[in-house]
């Protein structure tokens, strides 16, 4: 190991590697934050692209990016900045979002250590993944919502008109994966 006046070579990696997931988390809540705003008009429910993008931060960026910046998103709604679709603050968060924002966290990471482990090799994988995690995001959307109106509603007005919607951004992400791939490859053609 290699000493420096300030630290150990290995302690400055670290260290670099800390700036770097951080700066990364912060670019990934920003993306969430914008995705969150981003209304797709015409559709019969409000519709935005959060689960997307909370798709491809977990098979892009590793468990610990994943869990970093929808833990980064998380706290930047919870201190009242205005990155969720509607509302901001605990109470919001409390509120009949509160397990759909959780199920971000959950389904980021399970993308992520799906992809990390290689069981998302093909596209047929791929798509099995990212249908498990947006599913767990709707489950515990579901189970926080049904705590407040009772599951009857909560599975009529929090689940049921949203599923055309998902499994539109399912296909997305699994689109995204081979073009994705082939960026990935030419940019880094050593391995």
């Amino acid at each position: 190991m290699i000493a420096t006046i300030f630290a150990s070579s290995a302690e400055l990696n670290a260290r670099q590697s800390l700036i770097r997931t951080g700066l990364l988390a912060l670019v990934g809540s920003t993306l969430l934050a914008i995705s969150a705003k981003v209304q797709v008009p015409f559709w019969p429910v409000p519709m935005t692209m959060q689960t997307l993008v909370v798709l491809l931060i977990g098979a892009h960026g590793g468990v610990r990016l994943a869990a970093a910046t929808v833990l980064a998103y998380l706290v930047e709604g919870a201190a009242g900045l205005p990155v969720f679709s509607t509302g901001a603050g605990l109470a919001f968060m409390a509120g009949p979002t509160g397990g759909y924002l959780v199920g971000f966290m959950v389904a980021a990471m399970t993308v992520a250590f799906a992809f990390e482990r290689g069981l998302a090799t093909t596209v047929v994988r791929a798509a099995a993944v990212f249908i498990v995690a947006d599913t767990l995001i709707l489950a515990l959307g579901f189970a926080w919502l049904s705590t407040l109106i009772g599951s009857e509603k909560a599975l009529a007005v929090g689940v049921i008109p949203f599923l055309p919607a998902e499994a539109l951004k399912i296909a997305l992400a699994t689109a995204s994966m081979p073009l994705a791939r082939a960026f990935f490859q030419r940019s880094n053609p050593a391995k």
